[in-house]
């Protein structure tokens, strides 16, 4: 049996519109999925780039949940500071008032020798349930907070210096050397001494509250930077690999239009071959 065989003309109509089905197949899956690389098959380079930044961003997400972590545990512990400020205050009120009793009056300076050593306890109970997640940077035997900022500081590779290790300050009654009322405030010796107690740790407060400042601005900053970087990690893994969906649609309508076209130039071919056929008859 003799082999069929096809005019030119009609293979090449079958060629083009194989051609135009595969592109118009493409088009089709672009649209649908709205991207251009769906595999390493469609372009190598820009698939596994997209893959590498977008696991960047999937990294900085993780530490991001750290470094929010450590910004409440400082909030925390400036809550506490300020809080602690107050009930410091609020005991040099008291020395100042014992101050002003005449020594004779002691009933009185006992009376608010009573409520200072009260107000230390407050202090110190204070201080212990200043922490956040179970980390504390004020109580009496203070933790220290290490902040990862780079996705490239692992268990097995040493922190990078730029990450940022805040350390805990003790601010209970102890840890700001505070005791009980110097011989009940019997005499101004006695209240004088405790005032310049207080003034020292009123001084202690302060530089520790300047200083957790600083760290969590730091760290507020570097929660800012981390989000915006994920951001052009993200949009730039995205022109890798995203499609446009108005070019693809216009790439479609013209393909169906060629595909029209192909089919007819197909019909053609075969009315041609057929008349030539015709003249055997």
């Amino acid at each position: 049996m003799a082999d069929i065989s096809i005019s030119a003309r009609v293979r090449t109509g079958l060629l083009a519109l194989q051609q135009i089905n595969d592109q118009t197949t493409l088009a089709q899956q672009r649209l649908t999925t709205g991207r251009k690389v769906n595999s390493a098959v469609d372009n190598p380079v820009n698939y596994f780039t997209s893959a590498a930044l977008n696991d960047r961003a999937g990294d900085l997400g993780a530490l991001l949940d750290g470094i929010g972590n450590a910004q409440k545990v400082v909030e925390a512990a400036d809550k506490g500071i300020q809080s602690i400020t107050k009930l410091v205050q609020t005991a040099k009120g008291l020395a100042s008032a014992a101050r002003q009793l005449a020594s004779t009056d002691t009933a009185g300076r006992l009376a608010l020798s009573v409520q200072y050593n009260e107000i230390q306890s407050q202090i110190t109970s204070l201080a212990e349930d200043s922490g956040f997640n179970g980390l504390n940077l004020i109580k009496a035997t203070p933790d220290n907070l290490t902040v990862r900022f780079s996705e490239r500081a692992t268990a097995a590779a040493p922190a990078p210096k730029n990450d940022l290790t805040v350390t805990g300050v003790a601010l209970g009654a102890a840890g700001l050397s505070l005791v009980a009322a110097t011989g009940s405030w019997a005499t101004n010796g006695n209240v004088d001494t405790d005032i310049g107690l207080l003034d020292a740790a009123l001084g202690k407060l302060r530089a520790t509250a300047s200083t957790l400042g600083a760290n969590g601005a730091i760290i507020t900053s570097r929660q800012d930077f981390t989000k915006q970087l994920m951001s052009v990690l993200k949009v730039g893994a995205d022109n890798l690999v995203l499609a446009d969906q108005n070019e693809e649609a216009a790439n479609l309508l013209a393909l169906q239009t060629r595909q029209q076209l192909a089919q007819t130039g197909m019909s053609l071919a075969n009315q041609a071959d057929q008349s030539v056929l015709r003249l055997f008859n």
